[in-house]
Order: C-alpha cells, then structure tokens, then sequence
C-alpha cells in the first residue's frame, strides 16, 4: 500500500506535537503526580508528624471553610478575577497596538523591537526574584510609577470625570475609574505584554503587502484598511495571546489570593491552601473557557 501523504496541515500540526514533546513529557513525569497529591490534600485533613504527613478525608470541609467560613476569600477571589479580565484586556490592546507600531518602517525597527522584548527578560526568573525582592528596584519601580507633582494629568482628568458634580456617577464613573487605574498601572502591562507583541508582530508580518495595495487603489483609508484586512487577519491569534494573558496573570505571586495561599501555607494549613488553590484554578479554566468560546465566534477563519 502507498503511504499516505501528509498534507500543508498535518505537517503544521506535526512540528507543533514535536515542539511540544518536551513539556508534555515533563508535565507527565514530574507534574502530575504533585497536582494529584495536591487535590488530595484539598479533600483531607492533614497532619503533621514526626513521621510525616498523614492524610485523612473530612468530606470537602476546607472548600467549605474557603467559600462559607473564611471572611476574605469570596472577595478576594471576585476581585482577583475582575482585575485579571481588564488587565487582560489591557494587556492585549496594548500588545496590538505596539506590534503596529513596530511593523512599520523606521530607522531602528530592531533595537526598538528589542526593548519591547526585554520585558518578557525582565519578567521571568531569576529578574523577577531581583524585582521583587531588590529593595533598589522596588524604589525604582515606585519613583517611575509617581514620577510628576500631585496635579498629574491623568490625576486632573479623574478628578473632572469621575467628580459626581459631572453627572459621571455610577456605572460611567466606575468605567472611569478603572480606565484610569489601567493607566496608573502601565508598568505592568507593559511588562506583561513582551510575547503577545511577538505574536501579533508574526501575524502582521504574514499579511500580504498586496491586500493592501489592493484596497488602496478601492479607495479604503487607513482606518478602513485596519478594520477590514489586519483585524481580521490577525484575530485568529487572539484566542493564544488571551490564554496567555490570563495564565500568566494566573500565575503571578504577588495577586492577593496567591499571597493568602502562600500565608495559609507558612501556617501549615496544607489542605486549606491547597482547597484554596485548587478553586482559583477551577475559577480561571472555567473563565478561559468560557471567554475561549466566545472569543473563537468573532475570530475570522481565512483557512
């Protein structure tokens, strides 16, 4: 029999597989054997002894201790996921709009390109420890993020637009103050936002200069051209830059849920923590899913 040839796709998908070989690999040998004894600890009472850990199930009293008992946890886990989708969304806007910036044609495309990327450097490992912990930096981070008198713009604009004597109260007024609190947190959404310039750049470079062209001599103006030909073009890398995003917020340690995990932790309340732990992380798969779906019925399929 002749072998099966395998097409343009399933090359694609192949590479993929193989890319990915080493962190499923790693994943099944050295991930799955602590999420499992994690779950165990959620669903037990832990005991600590000379002779270790004893575990012994009490019928998913810490969840319940976490969602009923526990005063902080319900607010934290609701904030924690309201600040995660708008800086999310944050993130992603600026990510666009930067990979824009950055396709054109420009003396010093690639140093400029470079100091975008430093950001993904500057937030991973052993830089992230130094950020966190460096008490240098921490002054730094905190001089830029107040840099100005008190009578700052964005400052000046909160006080006239979110002021109740400007009839923005309410639901305007709350808007407001959280596109204000973007602002006030750029810092952070800049340092998030380094691989998602990288994937939206890749995008952008594999647009045919000719679309453009093409709508050119139609007559489109720029707008027209960004609303019909890159938006589309671009947005089926949308739903891998939003998982992203929500991950590595997901995952960042200084979010009040993960400090009151790492306090319940220091305080060997195990099977607390890891009930805790366990229900930000059902929380965060159900809204990537969710926000996954809906993302997936705007994306435009070019295939």
């Amino acid at each position: 029999m002749r072998k099966r040839k395998i097409g343009l796709m399933g090359r694609r998908a192949l590479y993929g597989y193989l890319f990915i070989m080493p962190f499923i690999i790693g994943f099944i040998f050295l991930m799955v054997r602590p999420l499992f004894g994690s779950l165990r600890m959620a669903l037990s009472q832990v005991t600590i002894s000379t002779q270790g850990f004893s575990l012994e199930a009490n019928q998913f009293a810490n969840f319940k201790r976490a969602f009923l008992v526990d005063p902080d946890f319900n607010q934290l886990l609701l904030t924690g996921i309201g600040n995660m989708i708008y800086r999310s969304i944050a993130t992603i806007v600026f990510s666009f709009f930067v990979a824009l910036l950055l396709n054109q044609n420009f003396k010093g495309r690639t140093f400029a390109r470079s100091i975008f990327f430093l950001a993904v450097i500057l937030s991973s490992g052993v830089l992230l420890g130094l950020e966190n912990n460096n008490a240098l930096m921490a002054q730094l981070k905190n001089a830029i993020e107040e840099t100005g008198n008190v009578n700052t713009v964005t400052e000046v604009l909160e006080r006239i637009l979110v002021s109740d004597t400007t009839g923005f109260s309410g639901i305007s007024g709350k808007t407001f103050e959280k596109v204000f609190e973007i602002i006030d947190s750029i810092y952070d959404v800049a340092m998030a936002s380094g691989i998602q310039i990288i994937i939206f750049l890749s995008g952008l470079q594999n647009i045919s200069p000719s679309m453009y062209e093409a709508a050119q001599m139609e007559g489109c103006t720029s707008w027209e051209s960004m609303c019909k030909i890159t938006i589309p073009m671009v947005s089926p890398l949308l739903p891998v830059c939003w998982v992203y995003t929500i991950v590595d917020f997901f995952m960042k340690t200084d979010n009040e849920i993960m400090t009151k995990i790492n306090n319940s932790l220091q305080l060997m309340e195990y099977g607390f923590s890891a009930a805790m732990a366990w229900s930000y992380f059902v929380v965060c798969m159900i809204l990537i899913g969710v926000t996954s779906f809906i993302i997936s019925k705007v994306v435009y399929d070019y295939d």
